[in-house]
């Protein structure tokens, strides 16, 4: 499609307009800073790197593999103070939850891309044990796993490192996907992934556990959704192989989106996976959603302002394009 027209996102509900017209408009906005040269291996200012002093007082262990820890500043509380819920316009209501942080290795030079697989699956085992520990607790509805790799996305530490947050409710994006998920008939993200199958003009990544894929709703420009392809609703229900296999495509995406700029690729990215309470959910389908900022090169980032705040989502480079981009830097991840 080469004219200005609307996608529905069928996991939430909600629209982007993509412009594909506006594609070879001239450029004059902001341009970032280059990235810094790279990091050492072992930053002894660093509070995540092992053996070092943590900002809230406490040490590092010296560990050697991937280490998780509660949040020493917690966007959440287990046992939050009473909270005065009030009423009509101006409500609000507690919130109890727990906040820990992963690091995928002892190397402060070293992101998911340039882990070895057999390190890279390790974080995956580390998160799969994390959902089912936090999830058996009978207050906690949802375990929320994410990264936010580069100061683009608001990292405040580059040592790579992952963060989850379990919580007593489900966050309103992952309210949309189970509203839309449970009123499906069948299995949405089975039938969409058949579907893009089929197409296979947005897959960027595939083997015969996992797909990657720019999904046709993308609102980032190199926006990526990440299946399995048999039905599974959050990490426990892999087996040993099908994590590795979720592990080793986690790693050639990563460094797929690295050799698209030719710099460590800034994105936020989380696993969604079905809520921990105590409905079964059977239509919930394991995913993961990769968000990266850049749009036209290593210093050139799409800024979310003007009619996407006040209106809805919109994009210039079409998910078809953003594909085809990633599917050529894919060939030497």
């Amino acid at each position: 499609m080469t004219s200005p027209h609307r996608r529905l996102n069928a996991l939430t509900g909600d629209w982007v307009l993509v412009s594909p017209q506006r594609a070879t408009r001239p450029w004059q906005g902001i341009v970032e800073a280059t990235p810094a040269q790279r990091p050492p291996a072992h930053d002894p200012g660093c509070y995540l790197c092992p053996g070092n002093e943590r900002a809230g007082g406490h040490r590092t262990p010296p560990y050697e593999s991937t280490f998780v820890f509660d949040n020493d500043f917690p966007a959440l509380l287990p046992s939050p103070p009473t909270v005065a819920s009030g009423g009509g316009l101006l409500t609000a209501a507690p919130v109890r939850g727990i906040c820990r942080v992963v690091c995928y290795s002892p190397r402060h030079d070293l992101t998911l891309g340039e882990l070895s697989v057999e390190a890279v699956a390790e974080v995956v085992d580390v998160w799969t044990a994390q959902y089912l520990d936090l999830g058996e607790r009978p207050w906690i509805e949802h375990v929320q796993i994410f990264e936010n790799r580069g100061a683009m996305t608001g990292a405040s530490n580059p040592h790579p490192h992952g963060q989850i947050w379990a919580e007593d409710d489900l966050p309103d994006l992952v309210r949309r996907e189970d509203a839309r998920m449970a009123a499906y008939s069948g299995c949405l993200l089975c039938d969409y992934l058949a579907t893009e199958l089929a197409a296979d003009e947005r897959i960027v990544l595939s083997d015969d556990r996992f797909v990657a894929l720019v999904p046709w709703w993308a609102t980032w420009p190199f926006e990526t959704l990440v299946l399995p392809r048999a039905h599974a609703g959050a990490l426990p229900d892999l087996d040993a192989a099908g994590r590795v296999a979720l592990a080793g495509l986690l790693r050639r995406l990563a460094r797929t989106y690295d050799n698209v700029f030719g710099v460590t690729f800034p994105y936020s990215m989380g696993l969604h996976q079905r809520p921990t309470g105590r409905a079964a959910k059977p239509e919930w389908h394991l995913h993961a959603h990769f968000f990266p900022p850049l749009l036209r090169s290593a210093t050139v980032r799409k800024y979310m302002g003007g009619y996407e705040f006040l209106g809805r989502p919109q994009r210039d480079l079409t998910p078809e394009s953003a594909a085809a981009r990633l599917r050529e830097a894919a060939a030497g991840a």
